[in-house]
């Protein structure tokens, strides 16, 4: 689904990614490791078109895409959950799965039974400010509408930041219900190890804007991974 040639990205003079080359394929979860300051954010940002990207291909279900806007590649079937979740706080939870409406024709404007199968609390709460949510029920609200749109690719950027155990719990059934679907890849940027290495397919692990090991889950030991995430 997503495929990854020698993409870089700047901030500024700085050179951020150097040269990232990965895929993610379709059904499956693909996590992107590292320690902090490595990239990773920049890596989804680029991906996403929240920060061009310098150079360098991507291709997402076999079309090359130029450097687009955020809101071009969501039409695109892309939809990023961002670090920080970025909700709007004065909007309703419904109101704010509606914004996903945007990217579907009119036929399509009402929100899916599957999403409050996914997220009960997010149908109890639907009237509610979203401002007034725990920070848990936010990020459920996150991945909600970013599900609105039908995504073919979903970008999870940390997902379990901040977040109760039991959300954290929540938030992994629905990514493993998701991928064993097949609709769509994830990729999946997270920093707590033990989630993310149950939920993997395979790994990209990233040290100073360079991708220094990368393969399916199955060819790669726990010890290796856990050596490249660590400082």
């Amino acid at each position: 689904m997503l495929k990854l040639t020698d993409l870089t990205l700047h901030y500024g003079h700085s050179k951020i990614l150097k040269g990232i080359s990965m895929e993610a394929a379709q059904g499956e979860v693909t996590c992107v490791m590292g320690t902090n300051g490595v990239g990773k954010t920049s890596l989804i940002k680029a991906i996403s078109g929240t920060h061009p990207r310098s150079g360098g291909d991507v291709e997402l279900g076999g079309e090359t895409l130029g450097v687009l806007p955020a809101h071009r590649l969501a039409h695109k079937g892309v939809a990023y959950v961002p670090q920080g979740r970025e909700i709007f706080p004065l909007l309703t939870v419904r109101e704010n799965l509606e914004t996903g409406f945007v990217c579907l024709p009119p036929s399509e404007h009402f929100i899916p039974d599957e999403i409050f199968e996914l997220f009960p609390v997010l149908e109890e709460m639907q009237n509610r400010r979203c401002g007034d949510l725990s920070g848990g029920q936010q990020q459920q609200l996150a991945i909600a509408r970013a599900l609105i749109t039908k995504p073919r690719l979903l970008l999870l950027d940390e997902p379990t930041e901040g977040i109760q155990p039991n959300i954290i719990q929540q938030i992994g059934e629905v990514i493993r219900l998701l991928r064993d679907q097949g609709n769509m890849a994830i990729v999946l940027v997270e920093q707590y190890f033990e989630f993310a290495y149950d939920l993997a397919d395979s790994f990209v692990v990233l040290r100073r804007g360079e991708v220094m090991l990368a393969g399916p889950k199955a060819s790669l030991s726990k010890q290796a991974v856990l050596k490249g995430v660590s400082v």
